[in-house]
């Protein structure tokens, strides 16, 4: 929003790239992800020629997605306390430490199909602790007006690279041999690494953070279970992605059982896939002109039924090609959509804690999906789990059609920074003590039900911004007198919250405000546990 209250115009696909920062980042993820896409490929492939039964195939899928889910929280907060950028290459260097091992056994022939699910969880632990901080760094890159475009360039990147790696993978693979693809993939590290190194971003206000990661992780969770916006944002997301999942797990499976099947044409499906969600993501800009972001996943999920249907009832390699790219072409067009949408729901101080949630609801329903559809593949048939697979998304869908995404696009999340300081607690009081704010209301008779209503959605802004739990109480000697009472879990976690107010929620105070019947208004009342 501007300062007048007006849209800004969103800028246009490529406007994120004047930011050398972005193109110096967006360069090299697009370069180390090439590397990665080469290493899932051979992952997925080494696999089947390890063990190609179904259920352990699918694991390696299950084994990439399962840590993000585990540990995303722990990453979000630790990326919303810690420079972002040391965190990034710390965690880069770790991870080309264990891929270039990885490299190293597959060449030597001493891989094993427990030794691969072991490596796999490693890296996808490193993954997991470094989405939060790659998401939260894309505002710091551009304004709020490219952050959407920025999104879709960074989704356009991983998409361009799933169409180079897995096409350069297969014929790696052919040619060099399996080890081939690690190989590269180490080595791409280096190009992050450098990129990093290389980038000067603006020095951020030092945190000052007095209270336990367990506590920042807690106030991460309840931030999102109260954010309306970004709860219906996971429960869409949910619906999709453990349904998606299943062509994803599969598709080694697919490509082997195919007419002529082999490494080069599993190789060809991911480029295809890749080669789809670029065009979808040169097109994104066109379909926010003519569709919402509500209507954008809709498409799109009718898209990737079609090509689970395909992908179902014909082994074909034309049919097959023509399925990954119809894949490809709406899993961008969902992706972004999902992104943005929790992205623009979450204020700035809780970024990497809300997004590092929506990166546990994807993997986490990535994973449970590649699991699942692989225990029904080995006990049935690939055929039918994804003709079940296109069914239940379809479902989901309709299930699910009540709760719309994009709804933070339009509110106004800047800190307002209006509230007064707190009170200053005495010397004998310690501020990591549970502490209570009371806000006391005169209404009138006439105002009570809007009253009621407007402070059952302030509730919401109380808990998201740290409480832990929220009371309105009615005089009964005086019934135009109310009390609204909050607990935080220490002093320092409501000296936070006076920051976290955002120009959105102050509209909403105001309006409770000015109900009050009295000429300053609300009385605003402090208390700190006793020792």
């Amino acid at each position: 929003m501007s300062s007048n209250g007006n849209p800004v115009p969103e800028g246009g696909t490529f406007a994120p790239f004047t930011s050398g920062a972005f193109a110096l980042l967006w360069t090299a993820t697009l370069i180390s992800n090439i590397g990665t896409w080469m290493h899932e490929v051979g992952a997925g492939w080494l696999m089947t020629t390890l063990n190609p039964d179904p259920a352990v195939v699918t694991l390696v899928q299950a084994a990439t997605t399962l840590p993000v889910f585990c540990f995303a929280l722990l990453a979000g907060a630790l990326a919303d306390r810690l420079d972002k950028r040391r965190l990034l290459i710390g965690i880069n260097l770790a991870l080309m430490a264990v891929v270039s091992l990885l490299a190293l056994l597959v060449w030597r022939d001493a891989m094993t199909p427990m030794l691969l699910i072991v490596f796999t969880l490693a890296i996808g632990t490193g993954a997991a602790f470094m989405a939060p901080a790659w998401q939260a760094v894309v505002p710091q890159l551009v304004p709020r007006t490219n952050l959407r475009p920025a999104i879709a360039l960074n989704s356009m990147g991983i998409n361009i690279s799933r169409a180079i790696g897995p096409a350069l993978a297969g014929v790696l693979i052919a040619t060099l041999g399996l080890a081939a693809p690690f190989v590269l993939n180490a080595l791409s590290y280096v190009v992050i690494i450098a990129a990093l190194l290389l980038w000067r971003p603006a020095p951020m206000p030092p945190k000052t953070s007095r209270t336990t990661i367990l506590a920042e992780m807690g106030t991460g969770l309840r931030h999102v279970r109260h954010n309306p916006a970004m709860l219906e944002t996971l429960i869409r997301a949910a619906a999709f992605f453990v349904f998606a999942s299943a062509y994803w797990a599969l598709l080694p499976l697919i490509a082997r059982g195919a007419e002529g099947g082999g490494s080069e044409l599993y190789g060809a499906l991911m480029a295809l896939i890749g080669t789809g969600a670029v065009a979808g993501a040169l097109l994104l800009p066109r379909l926010k002109k003519r569709f919402t972001s509500d209507q954008t996943v809709q498409i799109g999920t009718f898209g990737t039924v079609i090509a689970l249907l395909a992908m179902a009832v014909s082994n074909a390699p034309a049919a097959l090609m023509a399925a990954a790219l119809l894949g490809g072409l709406s899993w961008i067009a969902i992706l972004t959509s999902f992104h943005v949408s929790a992205q623009t729901a979450l204020p700035d101080w809780v970024r990497a804690r809300g997004l590092a949630v929506f990166l546990m609801v994807f993997f986490g329903s990535m994973s449970a999906g590649s699991v699942v559809w692989g225990q029904a593949a080995a006990k049935g048939s690939i055929p039918m789990t994804l003709l079940v697979a296109a069914a239940g998304l379809a479902l989901a869908l309709f299930a699910t059609r009540r709760f719309r995404i994009g709804q933070g696009e339009t509110q106004d999340l800047t800190p307002a920074s209006v509230w007064p300081d707190a009170p200053a607690i005495s010397e004998d009081q310690s501020g990591d003590r549970p502490a209570m704010v009371t806000v006391e209301y005169q209404i009138a008779a006439e105002d009570r039900q809007t009253f009621l209503k407007l402070i059952t959605q302030f509730s919401k802004e109380r808990l998201r911004d740290g409480a832990t739990r929220w009371h309105l109480h009615q005089s009964v000697e005086d019934p135009g007198s109310w009390i609204e009472t909050f607990h935080l879990p220490s002093w320092f976690e409501h000296l936070e919250q006076h920051k976290r107010v955002t120009s959105a929620d102050v509209t909403a105070q105001s309006e409770l405000k000015a109900l009050d019947l009295r000429p300053d208004g609300p009385t605003v009342r402090h208390y700190i546990k006793p020792d």
